[in-house]
């Protein structure tokens, strides 16, 4: 079985690994770093975003400087685990700005929320007012963050 990864070539992942370290490098910098003309490094970044390798850009920002300095993981236990409730709950926590993440699990709980608030009274009356409330929920429990040891979403590329 051929993974999604095996159609890239050794080119194509150099443009990843570069677009990775840096959103903002430049068509012209990027097409020196992988040894291409700028046309051809440009039509190769476009096929990756098509193909679905690259899914977008965006700027890392200082949640403490933006008022959401605390970092809050939330396992979510459902009531009930149809279709239904599983949908109701998917779409709820969607339109929700303070709910960053939300994973479907296996294990002991069914949801992994992670969440960012300006501190623990906004978290309180979070919980009250939203998490409670989500549909189907049966029991939460909560993790402070203490400390940010590590925060990356950089996605080691082999080859």
């Amino acid at each position: 079985m051929t993974t999604p990864a095996a159609s890239l070539d050794r080119t194509d992942l150099k443009i990843l690994r570069a677009l990775q370290e840096d959103g903002r490098i430049s068509n012209l910098k990027l097409a020196e770093a992988v040894a291409l003309s700028p046309t051809a490094v440009l039509a190769r970044v476009q096929r990756l975003g098509k193909e679905g390798f690259i899914l977008g850009y965006q700027a890392h920002l200082n949640p403490a400087k933006l008022g959401a300095g605390l970092m809050v993981f939330v396992e979510v236990l459902l009531d009930h685990t149809t279709p239904h409730v599983f949908e109701a709950f998917k779409a709820a926590v969607q339109v929700r700005p303070e709910i960053m993440e939300c994973h479907m699990v296996a294990g002991g709980f069914d949801y992994l929320l992670k969440t960012r608030m300006a501190d623990m009274a906004a978290y309180r009356d979070f919980a009250g007012t939203v998490l409670w409330q989500l549909p189907g929920v049966r029991e939460t429990r909560t993790y402070a963050v203490m400390e940010e040891v590590k925060n990356s979403t950089y996605i080691p590329i082999k080859g």
